[in-house]
């Protein structure tokens, strides 16, 4: 939970205002706590009572405001938050703050501000690409705001390009971000999740049941921690994490390809993935039709962690070992094998860890030690695994 954690949310009148009603959700459903700044405009679009609610606070409009004026507003608003997040932020308002205008609340706010600002833009294409805006863009980056860039879609105008307000969710990922140490900046870490599979005919293959929720939590924690991360995976049940370089792949050798051409540049290759172990012995190019008593031969697939565990020089592999039974012993054999510098071992029999789950209780095992951790969300497992780097 993020209690300590204060946002200030301003809020502009772009069309796209409905998106941050969801936004002020999650955030407070992380444990931050939130205040608000709504321009006047923005008013008009959604009732300030509708993030009253919702953010369980309260929405500062008006500089001007009739009542008490205990405090200046703009400076202690400033003062009380550990970030900025304005969402959506129109060019309109982009621009004064470009350029140093404080003629409302929201502006003058940010004049005030000594920390960073965060800025999620949303306007028409015309707008967002045009000099002016463009020139604006440069110059806050120059100061160091933060942007979260607007995505190409279906637009208010019924045009199509770019101009869409990130989805909240990727907004909320950037705000989570941004409160994680970087004490992974400027490492190279490969992260593999999911199953691959291998095909038997056109129209049936063999997998496992790897959801690939493991491996998205590495690669998303280790991308909060600011370590460069390359996550490639097969298909999995949950979307992949925002930030990360998403690679898609379906087969085995396609898994261990994108890992070579990436692996001699790589600090650590963490292989969270499950790879499929065997293939039919012959593919058959027609559909195989129905019959009693199908026999499929299955010959053994390259052990893709042995070989880039034989292949490490200065990189650290970080393995896993999905077991049913002698979880302890299966790991260690696998650790000296592979040649690994750790395996995460987990029993999968457990019906409340382990496959398509949001909690794993693991082992972390290397050749001096054996560390067994209680069950937890899978998150933090990921923390966990992401020290021993």
């Amino acid at each position: 939970m993020n209690n300590e954690k204060k946002i200030l949310l301003g809020i502009t009148s772009g069309i796209a205002i409905y998106k941050v009603v969801d936004l002020c959700s999650r955030l407070v459903k992380a444990g931050y706590e939130i205040e608000i700044i709504m321009t006047e405009n923005a008013t008009k679009m959604i009732s300030p009572l509708v993030f009253e609610t919702i953010s369980r606070g309260k929405v500062h409009t008006d500089m001007f405001h009739s009542g008490h004026h205990e405090e200046v507003e703009h400076i202690e608003m400033a003062r009380r938050a550990d970030l900025f997040l304005i969402a959506p932020t129109t060019v309109n308002t982009l621009a004064k703050i470009a350029n140093g205008i404080g003629d409302n609340l929201l502006t003058s706010t940010v004049l005030a501000y000594d920390k960073t600002v965060m800025l999620a833009l949303s306007a028409n294409t015309k707008m967002i690409e045009n000099p002016a805006t463009i020139e604006n863009i440069n110059k806050l980056q120059d100061r160091n705001f933060e942007f979260i860039n607007s995505k190409s879609g279906m637009l208010a105008c019924n045009n199509i390009g770019n101009g869409r307000l990130a989805e909240p969710e990727e907004i909320f990922e950037r705000v989570e971000d941004y409160f994680v140490e970087k004490d992974l900046k400027g490492k190279n870490i490969i992260v593999t999740a999911g199953p691959t599979r291998e095909d038997v005919d056109p129209v049936r293959y063999i997998t496992n049941r790897s959801s690939g929720k493991m491996g998205f939590a590495i690669a998303k924690k280790a991308f909060q921690r600011g370590a460069n991360v390359t996550l490639i995976h097969g298909d999995c049940k949950v979307s992949p994490p925002y930030g990360p370089e998403n690679i898609r792949i379906n087969y085995n050798h396609e898994l261990k390809s994108e890992i070579e051409k990436r692996f001699d540049d790589a600090d650590c290759l963490i292989m969270a993935a499950a790879p499929c172990d065997f293939r039919v012995e012959k593919y058959s190019e027609n559909k195989i039709k129905t019959k009693n008593n199908l026999i499929l031969n299955l010959v053994e697939n390259e052990d893709i962690l042995k070989y880039f565990g034989e292949k490490k020089k200065e990189q650290m592999v970080i393995g896993f070992a999905a077991e049913t039974f002698d979880l302890h012993e299966n790991a260690l054999k696998k650790l000296e094998s592979k040649n690994c510098d750790y395996i995460i071992a987990n029993d999968v029999s457990s019906s409340t860890s382990g496959f398509d789950v949001d909690d794993n209780k693991v082992s972390i095992i290397s050749r001096e030690d054996t560390i067994d951790m209680p069950l937890m969300p899978k998150i933090q497992v990921a923390d966990e695994i992401l020290d021993l780097i």
